[in-house]
């Protein structure tokens, strides 16, 4: 048998991401809980209720699970609606959990990176216009220096938003996520909004703060042409969702279908790239796919899916993501990667396979600082209820109950050792040893 070891860089990040409504419970307060409570919109009909019950006390239980598996890194987001109720009123009782929280992850040595906008708005927010609306900048702004106030003595890095190319995507062509309106239009009006906020965001961070890390988490999503006819739409696809906002950070410039759009305070305004990589696809111009799919988009015929067939096991497509982010010129943090298997028998070898990607970026002397599996523990998977489990621990949302799955001594192994060793594989992905380690 090969003996070999992917070794890691010293001080390398190891962690599990999270987002504030998928895990806090009883967020009544926000879009996504009254989006939840119209039939039909989550699958099943699921709610997130409780969701994790972090707002009531358990993410202590959840951070010993993180520490007692050797991670130094935890991503969470704080709840907009939470700390801001109403246009005029900040819930200081709101802030002092979240300051618990992330002192509760010092305490256990691991380092908080906090995001301050997943997906989910305050109700009053979406009554007056939401992202649509430029007033958002000022308004996110405002929120972002009172959390960041709270918090900086504890909180170094900080992602603005949450994946802005899903959020968009989501809502205003696909129509899964909470809406008004769709259509192009207000898609790339958000999309500028979204730009313009970030800016503000990381201005405001660094008067504040001036030593903090600031950055987005982008996800990036391989397009691959199926055929040569097809090139020319995963071109539009990639820069659509891919390119659009990064770039607009990088250069100050929003390249828009119709023209560009200069917004030379955003210019430079990334300190990291928080970088989301799940799958890849293929864009196919069949007429007969199914109308809430962007770009006629499929996966391999002979791909490895998830059990509900929601990703396709294409790891290479990680090795590519961090390519296309070199181009930034600043270093790279995995903010999110993993899969929903709720019996724990795609996600041993999905996990080899992308971390043996991300090593070999580090081998190419590629500037990347870490890795956040998604996620801890299941959790309200958005439109996909709890249908989706993407936890390296089993939930139960009914009772609340935790199960360990063999993937978190798999993830645990590897962050204690910072490498990915020929034994871990042998033992706990033994259906890629081959691939990972030939003769």
């Amino acid at each position: 048998m090969a003996q070999a070891t992917f070794h890691f860089p010293r001080g390398f990040l190891w962690g599990t991401a999270t987002a504030s409504h998928q895990v806090e419970g009883n967020n009544t307060n926000n879009n996504w809980w009254a989006w939840e409570q119209q039939p039909g919109h989550i699958w099943q009909d699921h709610k997130s209720g409780l969701a994790c019950d972090w707002w009531g006390g358990r993410w202590r239980e959840d951070f010993d699970r993180a520490a007692e598996t050797g991670q130094n890194a935890h991503r969470l987001s704080v709840e907009w609606s939470r700390i801001q109720p109403t246009p005029d009123r900040w819930d200081e009782e709101a802030l002092d959990r979240y300051m618990n929280m992330v002192r509760g992850l010092l305490e256990r040595d691991i380092m908080p990176f906090v995001t301050l906008h997943h997906f989910s708005d305050p109700l009053w927010l979406v009554e007056q216009g939401g992202w649509e609306n430029e007033a958002v900048v000022g308004k996110f702004e405002a929120f972002v220096r009172r959390v960041v106030e709270t918090l900086k003595d504890y909180v170094s890095y900080w992602f603005t938003i949450n994946e802005p190319n899903v959020y968009t995507t989501e809502m205003y062509l696909l129509g899964h996520f909470p809406h008004t309106h769709q259509g192009l239009g207000n898609m790339f009006r958000t999309s500028v909004n979204q730009v313009r906020a970030h800016a503000a965001a990381y201005h405001a961070i660094h008067s504040l703060q001036p030593t903090a890390r600031v950055g987005i988490a982008q996800q990036y999503r391989s397009f691959v042409a199926s055929t040569a006819f097809e090139k020319p739409v995963a071109g539009i696809a990639h820069h659509i969702f891919n390119d659009l906002v990064p770039r607009a950070l990088y250069d100050g410039v929003v390249r828009l279908p119709w023209g560009r759009q200069r917004i030379p305070q955003a210019k430079g305004t990334q300190d990291f790239l928080g970088l989301n990589y799940y799958t890849r696809n293929y864009v196919s111009l069949n007429p007969f796919h199914k109308k809430d799919q962007l770009f006629g988009l499929t996966f391999r015929p002979d791909a490895e899916l998830s059990p509900t067939g929601f990703l396709a096991n294409e790891p290479e497509g990680m090795f590519e993501a961090i390519k296309w982010g070199l181009q930034f010129k600043i270093p790279i943090i995995i903010s999110e990667n993993g899969v929903e298997d709720a019996e724990d028998r795609l996600r041993p070898s999905y996990l080899a396979q992308h971390l043996h990607q991300v090593w070999r970026t580090v081998d190419f002397n590629f500037p990347v600082k870490g890795y956040f599996h998604w996620t801890l523990v299941d959790n309200f998977e958005w439109e996909r209820g709890w249908v989706q489990r993407y936890g390296l621990w089993e939930l139960d949302p009914a009772t609340q109950a935790r199960r360990k799955r063999p993937s978190a001594d798999f993830y645990a192994e590897i962050c204690q050792a910072n490498a990915l060793s020929a034994d871990m594989v042998a033992r706990y992905a033994p259906g890629v040893f081959l691939k990972l380690f030939p003769n």
